[in-house]
């Protein structure tokens, strides 16, 4: 997913302030939770699109829905919501984790299939490629697309693998228009 210079900025920011502050950490955890909160709730999200709610009332709202969070969360919120940003809050709060992740040395791994899966076929694809270091910590994502028709797309970081079905038909439909 492509990451819009905002939310790199913003997050670099909060990832610089919380490693000087001794929070990581806890913001990290705070960030998965605001980033699991965005995905999961329309609402809230066509609360913070709306153009004529004024920046005050978005964020008495956030203050009361990220109470448990930290005071450094809480004012990167209304930090964002102040510069009119707010549509950028789950792609911040995800490029945080991103950010932390890769100082960590974990990879994101993703494998789109056009079925489920099992454990040991997972197993095998992942030890087909030099892509996923099996000595490192990884965070895997499965998704499951039917209209790739079969195989798989893997991809690990910004490296793609896409021996999908799909894509493989799209390349023969290519070579018989350029004959």
């Amino acid at each position: 997913m492509l990451t819009s210079k905002v939310a790199k900025r913003y997050a670099q920011g909060l990832l610089d302030f919380t490693n000087e502050s001794g929070q990581t950490a806890t913001v990290f955890s705070e960030m998965k939770d605001v980033v699991k909160l965005m995905a999961e709730s329309q609402d809230l999200n066509k609360f913070f699109l709306t153009p004529y709610i004024d920046s005050k009332k978005k964020v008495e709202v956030a203050k009361e829905i990220f109470k448990s969070l930290s005071v450094s969360s809480q004012n990167l919120i209304t930090l964002v919501i102040r510069h009119g940003r707010e549509n950028q809050l789950k792609n911040i709060a995800q490029e945080f984790i991103n950010k932390v992740e890769d100082m960590s040395g974990v990879q994101r791994v993703t494998v789109t299939t056009a079925t489920q899966l099992s454990k040991e076929n997972l197993d095998q694809i992942l030890r087909s490629t030099n892509l996923v270091n099996p000595n490192s910590n990884f965070d895997l994502k499965l998704n499951v697309k039917p209209e790739i028709l079969g195989g798989y797309i893997l991809r690990v970081g910004d490296q793609q693998v896409d021996a999908s079905v799909k894509s493989k038909l799209n390349q023969v439909k290519k070579d018989f228009s350029l004959n």
